[in-house]
């Protein structure tokens, strides 16, 4: 993980607005204590205070962390690409990894953190790398967008990629959001979204999940 890459994002500019997985997410909490992992300028943390939901961020971007505090957020400065986390055992009610896993060498040990430090649930997004798009423009000889250097991404997700991940760590998933490409083309996104239920690893351009800890299932 790049720290230069992360402190040189567009937390100058950037208006708040709630993404796809941002709002995945949210729909995926029912309240409790949450853990924003890579938290950035703190749009989710933002919106979870507007609810009333406290919510805690870590980030490694010391200037996305003052953005946060500017919004009177509770962010701290933290390096965890190592895969350590500074919570006891069950710290938190919820562990969110939002576009995180995909910029670590090693994104299963910060996942068995998460697991560790979650009393029941993580949620995570990531970019699914052999969506059909990818696949079209290795073909006609370009990278795919998802893998372009200036993205910072290093390890690649797909849907059977993500499954075994979370399948190894005793995880299940309970709620599953992916994006489409068409997402509101009317006919064709319907259509987009039929296929992408059928065949994740070719229509879903992210995969949002929300998964538990297999001994907390009742």
């Amino acid at each position: 993980m790049s720290i230069e890459y992360f402190e040189n994002l567009r937390w100058r500019n950037r208006d708040s607005w709630l993404g796809f997985n941002h709002e995945s997410a949210l729909k995926m909490i029912s309240g409790g204590s949450i853990l924003d992992l890579g938290c950035g300028d703190g749009t989710l943390l933002d919106f979870l205070k507007s609810r009333n939901i406290h919510a805690r961020g870590l980030d490694i971007s010391q200037e996305a962390v003052n953005k946060c505090k500017l919004k009177g957020l509770d962010v701290e400065h933290f390096d965890f690409s190592d895969g350590k986390l500074p919570y006891e055992n069950d710290s938190f009610d919820y562990v969110i990894m939002l576009d995180v896993l995909e910029h670590l060498y090693d994104p299963a040990k910060l996942l068995n953190e998460a697991k560790r430090v979650t009393k029941k649930f993580v949620i995570l997004s990531v970019p699914n790398f052999s969506s059909l798009p990818a696949r079209l423009q290795v073909v006609l000889g370009k990278v795919p967008e998802n893998n372009r250097r200036g993205k910072g991404h290093v390890y690649w997700f797909n849907w059977d990629v993500l499954k075994k991940m979370l399948d190894g760590h005793n995880l299940d998933i309970v709620a599953l959001k992916c994006r489409t490409f068409w997402q509101n083309k009317f006919a064709i996104g319907t259509l987009s979204r039929f296929l992408m239920r059928k065949l994740p690893n070719l229509f879903a351009l992210t995969l949002v999940v929300k998964a538990v800890k297999k001994e907390n299932q009742s």
